[in-house]
């Protein structure tokens, strides 16, 4: 797996952008593939998305155990066992799960916006139960996102009952996902990459067991095997590693600005892909719930790397 050299003045911010934005293509991207995979390969949702991380986990184990990287596995205590697990279970095989039985279910748009709230859910959530302050330009911001998601949903948006549920339990599972890195990041000294393979490990196992369980061992063609890899290798191992690698130039609020890319990439590969077209209503709603996002996370101060990306694709 390569890894580009490591971005470490102000010098190499405009590369570290340009690095991330690439990462946001490559996760939207996989939004395609996913339902390639799913309509076209007629694979099982759970035991795809099981498929597709159980892969990306051996990868980056295989990746963490060699050579110089191996260090980083003794810093691996067993008191941090538990988070990890947690992490796993939340992130990955509920988190993913839920998306790919969206993304089966209702257009990309529907799924993407539902998964986009994620900043306004934490926020809330913070304010309830962890006693954090937002600012009125964060507020103002919560308000703009509420806005789009009525004018969105105002319009012929296709959505389903089970892509809205799946979807629904995507968006808690992400928002938790967002405290529960929040806690590991702060209570150890974990790197990400670390926290990203034993959470990943334990996620893909789960949901991999989960699927096979369910549907059965799935026939795979040669088009499906290819989609599982690509996923597994390309838009997962290697996009992790270079997500992280730009965060360590890229402020929290350049790094989640870049991450709103995606937001407006995946209902657009919807529609070139899918003819998944967008009426006025929900182009206007769909900016409202971009711009609020922005401006939830334009008083973010520059902060360590997260230990997770805040949403996984």
């Amino acid at each position: 797996m390569s890894e580009p050299p490591s971005p470490s003045t102000a010098q190499n911010r405009p590369r570290a952008a340009a690095l991330a934005l690439v990462v946001t293509f490559l996760w939207s991207t996989s939004w395609v593939l996913i339902r390639r995979g799913l309509d076209d390969e007629d694979l099982p949702p759970i035991t795809f998305a099981g498929l597709r991380y159980a892969l990306a986990a051996v990868l980056l184990v295989a990746w963490t155990a060699s050579g110089p990287r191996r260090a980083e596995l003794r810093t691996l205590e067993r008191r941090t066992l538990g988070p990890l697990v947690a992490l796993g279970v939340v992130m990955y095989a509920i988190t993913q799960g839920a998306q790919f039985v969206a993304i089966e279910a209702q257009p990309f748009a529907t799924t993407n916006l539902m998964l986009a709230m994620t900043p306004l859910v934490v926020a809330l959530t913070a304010a309830t139960f962890v006693g954090e302050t937002t600012t009125i330009v964060q507020r103002i911001g919560g308000l703009v996102i509420v806005a789009g998601v009525v004018a969105y949903f105002g319009g012929d948006l296709g959505a389903t009952r089970v892509g809205m549920t799946a979807a629904t339990i995507g968006l808690i599972a992400n928002a938790a996902s967002v405290f529960l890195g929040r806690s590991i990041n702060r209570a150890t000294a974990l790197s990400s990459r670390l926290v990203t393979t034993v959470s990943m490990s334990v996620g893909a196992v789960l949901l991999l067991s989960t699927g096979l369980v369910i549907d059965g061992v799935p026939r795979l063609g040669w088009v499906a095997v290819v989609i599982i890899v690509w996923l597994a290798a390309v838009n997962t191992a290697v996009a992790f590693t270079w997500w992280n690698q730009s965060q360590r130039v890229l402020s929290a609020t350049e790094t989640a600005a870049i991450n709103t890319a995606m937001a407006v990439q995946i209902p657009i590969f919807g529609w070139i892909f899918f003819d998944e077209a967008l009426g006025p209503a929900e182009v206007a709603g769909i900016t409202l719930v971009v711009l609020g996002v922005l401006a939830m996370r334009s008083t973010q101060r520059r902060a360590a790397p997260p230990a997770v990306a805040e949403t996984v694709s």
